[in-house]
């Protein structure tokens, strides 16, 4: 079998649902699971949906009604006839909706959150599945609640193997097209729980590993993955093929290629993904599989805004040893900073951090009552991987070069605009 992904962008509207079609009468659909994200921005508007739930507030009901008109304005406009009985499902599914809003007991946010968010890829995907039907491709609409068996992490739910093997391996039916959702699971007492981060690349990944699939392909509006992010770099260069390893290194940098627990599973099998245009769909795109790190051989350029870089030294020139650094960690963690960059001497110590969740003057005050603190926020870290002279001499240029660190493969640079 062969494992498509889908995204939210590519089935934004009716357009990109049309062309979802379009994408698979060029490409083949027999033998296929698609695994289908929320349309467009739902997400976001059922995290509107929660924030309205726990404030009590009176938009709540508005809340839930945007979300529905935008899904009915897409369903009136692939389907002709309101009778369709896709409409009386998306009905039932809000409907659902509605009952745990009004009937829920639970104070427990990330629960909540699971239980109210995945209510978008049931919707995307009832749509989706009828569309097909709709146009004479037969599908088969799977719940992948019945499929994927997590623990009860809600938000971030670690997926129970050997269940989920047994599921996936007796149940999914082969020789049609089956289609289901993304980022979703359920746990021992069928509660919904997600998958985290890119959960629905994660999601496809599962099912290729259980299914043995000859591959996965994600469908993206870019022609694949490119060697840097053409928002911020001219002449980016389409990379035909990264080996695993070389992937997963790229993403740990913060490059937004793939996800590592989306490759660790295709890795086991040594299962190629493909990431395509949906624009395009015959182009041959980029291949992340056994084989070259890189091909073509050239620097690939990582960027990651709105970084604060750190700079700690003892206050009585003592050395910074490996018990400050541990308690400084340690701290780091407790703080919720995601560390991208360290740098030691004998009496100082650099680290480049993310403060995601706002946390760093609570930090800085307990770090000041040990170290002399000085910071510098709203830097740029670069990271480039395969550099040469040239590619740093670009990153440089026209600015303020606060930190450089060198490894064989890999430049990392911490810069603020001039």
């Amino acid at each position: 079998m062969r494992v498509f992904k889908f995204g939210g962008a590519s089935v934004k509207d009716a357009a990109g649902v049309r062309n979802v079609y379009d994408v698979l009468q060029k490409v083949g659909y027999e033998d296929v699971l698609l695994v289908v994200s929320a349309m467009g921005k739902t997400t976001n508007a059922l995290e509107v949906v929660i924030k309205n739930y726990f404030e009590k507030s009176k938009e709540l009901q508005a809340s839930v009604q945007e979300v529905k008109k935008y899904h009915n304005e897409i369903m009136m406009d692939l389907f002709e006839d309101e009778k369709h009985l896709v409409f009386k499902n998306v009905t039932t599914l809000f409907a659902e909706l509605e009952y745990f809003l009004n009937h829920n007991k639970s104070p427990n946010y990330n629960f909540v959150y699971d239980q109210i968010v995945s209510f978008g890829e049931l919707i995307s995907t009832t749509i989706l599945s009828h569309y097909m039907n709709y146009k004479d491709i037969k599908t088969n609409w799977i719940d992948v609640r019945d499929f994927i068996k997590t623990d009860s992490n809600y938000r971030d739910a670690g997926v129970d193997w050997d269940l989920t093997q047994q599921n996936i391996s007796k149940n999914v039916k082969r020789k049609i097209l089956n289609v289901t959702q993304g980022f979703l699971g359920s746990d021992e007492n069928n509660f919904t729980t997600t998958l985290g981060r890119e959960g629905s690349d994660y999601t496809a990944a599962i099912f290729a590993y259980c299914l043995n699939a000859e591959s996965v392909t994600i469908w993206k509006d870019v022609p694949g993955v490119m060697n840097a992010d053409p928002r911020y770099f001219e002449n980016a260069t389409l990379l035909n093929q990264i080996s695993y390893r070389e992937a997963i290194e790229l993403a740990f940098y913060g490059a937004t290629v793939i996800h590592p627990k989306t490759l660790q599973p295709l890795q086991r099998k040594e299962i190629p993904l493909y990431v395509k245009s949906f624009i395009n769909p015959v182009l041959p795109g980029t291949s992340v599989s056994k084989g070259a790190d890189l091909e073509p051989h050239l620097p690939c350029f990582i960027v990651k805004r709105e970084q604060l870089l750190i700079s700690l030294s003892s206050i009585d020139f003592s050395f910074i040893m490996e018990e400050n650094i541990s308690e400084i960690f340690a701290l780091l963690h407790q703080y919720k900073m995601k560390v991208s960059l360290i740098q030691n001497s004998a009496i100082s110590f650099s680290v480049c951090i993310e403060d995601k969740f706002g946390n760093f003057n609570e930090l800085k005050n307990i770090l000041s009552k040990k170290f002399k603190v000085s910071y510098n926020d709203n830097v740029s870290l670069y990271t480039i991987r395969h550099f040469d002279e040239k590619a740093s001499q670009m990153v440089e240029q026209n600015k303020n070069v606060l930190l450089k660190q060198v490894s064989r493969e890999t430049m990392q640079i911490v810069t603020k605009e001039v």
